[in-house]
């Protein structure tokens, strides 16, 4: 035998002590145990503690099993609590697998009844560790070594939540002392695995942290590991976070194992509510109040306030908040005195708060995680269904030490009044009025019944009737003005003169708001009357203005009016339409619809001396006047020109000169072709304008674009000629922009559109212009030109 080295020595020496020290942690546990358990049996039995001890052995030996298990399993049947649950779940999943060699179940490769009972004295051991523990530490660390180990755990942490939802490190085991004190505090609404394990009834399993990205204690440690969170309460009040860390990607885990890892969480939860945390750095001590210190605080509050205490069942489950307290403030929705209301069931004093507004459940939230809960204009049905659906409030809802403050603000008949009182002491001379559209209740300050000359005790006139009571020249901006407020559901305003039973008119301004529910209907309007007649000077400045603008309009439209009849003069709405042997020619004008908008649009088709069809279309920048002159100096020149026998780009060349020179510096678009009928082709050129659509076979598509800019921009330009030959039933379209022209879509949308509509090709050719005339989506109000010419 080969002699041990002096270290080899040392570390078998502590390698014996380590294993002595753990015997006798076991056995000083086991003996808490059957010391119970002997308790147990004195109590049942009615006999001395030594023949309690002869008959735990004698009971143990014919069971074959070690005194300890049966000890525990003696403790298991007198408690009944939740560990005992845990225990017989197992059993029961042992029991399903009995037909087997072995179970491999939580505790390794144990023999059925053998492995639950090792289960039963390791938790009843946690349990009896973690209540002898002193502090949370000491319980981390008998759950880590005595539940959490054999189940493959390396870690355990235990979260306090505070009552703003922070989260405190109470303990730890298996982390490093770095880490734990790196992660003795986490503020509120920071996302970690134990938030999201205190948000999450059912807890967080977690297959491997580094799939998750969530920060935690120990994550440096374990980064591949499996977490465990979940939420450590008693009595519907969450108290803090058991966290178990695994080394390893953690698998699925059998129902008896996740409700022993629930178990613990709850006997964590026991330790917790005695919990006070430290003072942490740069943090303020916090201070608790608890139910009467609460009280004390609502009674102070101006809005109306609820004390709620929790109301647990006989189970210790939290069924329902008894109402402590109600303050002096406090207006019950119902109308139910305070008393009847005080130390009732929350649910049975008001039973909607359980239905859609969730009110209950967001109270009971709060009351187990400790974050506050705030909502806006919650209408007060749903607490009591008696309630006007016009009564809505402000909800707060806020945990104290174990007791839970409900405040709400209800807006009531005074502060609506109230509301009226502000609004005219702030802008003076006016009156207030607010109306009820579901009930029809209308209510009227002084001031505004002062203003319509009725007497206080008259019937307020509703905003339908507004206009009977107005002069009837106003009708259309009352009606304007209802429409806006009423359909719409927008602030508006109008001003209209209102005629009084004493017959005095006065000048009133009216401005209204609409009112909205949670659900965005109109419930209420309220606003005010104001009157404008002291400002006299500004109305006779007003009338004056009118009566210039009156004239200007005038002139206006006299000039509009001598602009279209020359356009029409010169270029009517239909022509005659040409002979020509196969070949049908059609055109169509559409003036503007505003008159103020006649623009210098124009379009040509005539048959020329040398037989050749001239066909073109343009369009002169600008409208009025100017752009009507320029349009007929424009088809005047082309038509001259083309008598020369020249071809289309030369024709535009030559009007680009024109147009530079002899039309006052105005610029313009064209497209300009010549048809030969012989041989069926289509010689053509553009200045800036949009190419001519070809359709054929069902088919729409505009020729290929030719170089060619606008008239007028330089003295001298040259455009580029394309030829096309057509065939039988081709149709060819010439079109101005006003036939497309959109604000909210580009010029290739806009095409895009005239191309899918100009497809169908009806049977005549006139059909067909007017279907492109009707169906026409352009928004401008420009004028259209549109010419077309079906070869037969």
């Amino acid at each position: 035998m080969t002699p041990m080295s002096p270290v080899g020595r040392l570390a078998a020496t502590v390698d014996r002590l380590s294993r002595e020290v753990r015997a006798a942690q076991a056995e000083a546990e086991g003996r808490a145990l059957i010391e119970l358990a002997k308790g147990i049996l004195v109590a049942r039995l009615g006999c001395g503690p030594a023949q309690a001890a002869r008959q735990l052995a004698e009971l143990a030996e014919q069971s074959q099993v070690t005194p300890l298990e049966f000890a525990v399993d003696v403790i298991n049947q007198a408690a009944r609590d939740r560990v005992s649950e845990v225990t017989d779940a197992f059993l029961a999943a042992t029991a399903a697998v009995r037909n087997a060699d072995t179970v491999e179940g939580p505790d390794g490769p144990d023999g059925g009844e053998a492995g639950a009972g090792s289960a039963a004295v390791r938790l009843r051991a946690a349990e009896s560790g973690a209540l002898a523990a002193g502090d949370t530490q000491s319980v981390a660390d008998a759950l880590l070594e005595q539940a959490l180990r054999p189940l493959g755990a390396v870690a355990v942490a235990i979260w306090a939540a505070g009552y703003d939802g922070s989260l405190t490190l109470a303990g730890s085991a298996g982390f490093s002392t770095a880490e734990a004190s790196r992660w003795r505090y986490v503020p509120p609404d920071v996302t970690t695995v134990a938030r999201c394990g205190l948000t999450e009834r059912a807890g967080q399993w977690i297959t491997s942290l580094a799939e998750t990205g969530l920060p935690s204690v120990g994550r440096h440690q374990y980064p591949d590991g499996g977490r465990v969170a979940v939420p450590a309460g008693t009595g519907g009040r969450i108290h803090g976070v058991l966290e178990i860390a695994w080394p390893a990607p953690l698998a699925p885990q059998p129902p008896q194992v996740v409700r022993q890892v629930e178990a613990l969480a709850e006997l964590c939860a026991h330790t917790l509510e005695s919990y006070v945390p430290s003072q942490a750095a740069g943090q303020e001590p916090r201070v608790v109040p608890d139910a009467v210190e609460l009280m004390d605080l609502a009674d102070g509050l101006y809005d109306p306030a609820l004390v709620l205490v929790p109301h647990l069942d006989a189970d210790g489950h939290l069924a329902d908040f008894r109402i402590q307290h109600v303050n002096k403030s406090f207006l019950d929705p119902a109308g139910r005195p305070r008393a009847v209301v005080g130390g009732a069931l929350l649910l049975e004093a008001y039973p909607m708060a359980a239905g859609e507004s969730e009110l209950f459940q967001n109270v009971e939230r709060v009351y187990a995680t400790g974050e506050p809960f705030r909502a806006r204009r919650l209408n007060l049905t749903a607490l009591v269904d008696q309630v006007p659906l016009s009564a809505v409030a402000d909800i707060s809802v806020s945990r104290h030490g174990n007791a839970v403050l409900l405040i709400w603000r209800i807006e009531d008949e005074t502060a609506r009044l109230a509301s009226l009182l502000q609004h005219a002491q702030r802008l003076g001379r006016i009156g207030g009025f607010e109306e009820n559209l579901l009930t029809g209740e209308i209510t009227w300050n002084g001031q505004l019944f002062d203003l319509y000359g009725r007497p206080q005790s008259s019937t307020p006139v509703p905003l339908e009737r507004l206009a009977a009571h107005a002069h009837p020249d106003d009708a259309v901006a009352i009606g304007r003005f209802l429409r806006t407020l009423l359909h719409h559901r927008r602030s508006a305003s109008a001003a209209f003169r209102l005629q009084r039973p004493d017959g005095v008119t006065r000048h009133v301004r009216v401005v209204a708001e609409p009112v909205l529910d949670t659900d965005d209907r109109l419930l209420v309007v309220r606003g005010a009357y104001q009157d404008i007649s002291a400002q006299h000077w500004t109305e006779v400045a007003l009338a004056a203005t009118r009566d210039q603008l009156a004239h200007t309009e005038q002139q206006a439209i006299e000039r509009a009016r001598l602009t279209l009849q020359l356009q029409h003069a010169i270029m009517p709405p239909a022509q005659t339409p040409l002979k020509v042997p196969d070949l049908q020619v059609a055109v169509r004008y559409r003036p503007a619809e505003t008159e103020q908008l006649v623009g210098g649009d124009w379009y040509d088709a005539v048959m020329l001396p040398n037989g050749l069809v001239l066909l073109c279309v343009g369009d002169v920048a600008g409208h009025g006047i100017e752009a009507a002159t320029s349009m007929v100096v424009l088809r005047n020149a082309l038509r001259g020109l083309a008598v020369t026998g020249a071809g289309p780009g030369q024709l535009l060349s030559w009007l680009n000169i024109v147009v530079h020179h002899l039309t006052g510096g105005v610029t313009a678009t064209a497209v300009c072709g010549l048809y030969d009928p012989a041989r069926r082709t289509l010689r053509w050129a553009r200045a800036g304008h949009l190419p001519p659509v070809l359709v054929r076979d069902a088919q729409a598509g505009p020729l290929p674009l030719v170089k060619g800019m606008l008239l007028g921009a330089v003295a001298e330009a040259s455009y580029e000629e394309a030829e096309v030959q057509l065939a039988a039933e081709d149709t060819l379209l010439m079109y101005t922009d006003g036939l497309i022209e959109r604000r909210d879509r580009s010029v290739e949308e806009s095409l895009a559109q005239l191309l899918s509509t100009a497809r169908p090709a009806p049977s005549t050719l006139d059909q067909h212009l007017d279907r492109l005339l009707t169906y026409s989506r352009s928004d401008t109000d420009d004028d259209t030109c549109l010419v077309g010419i079906r070869v037969g």
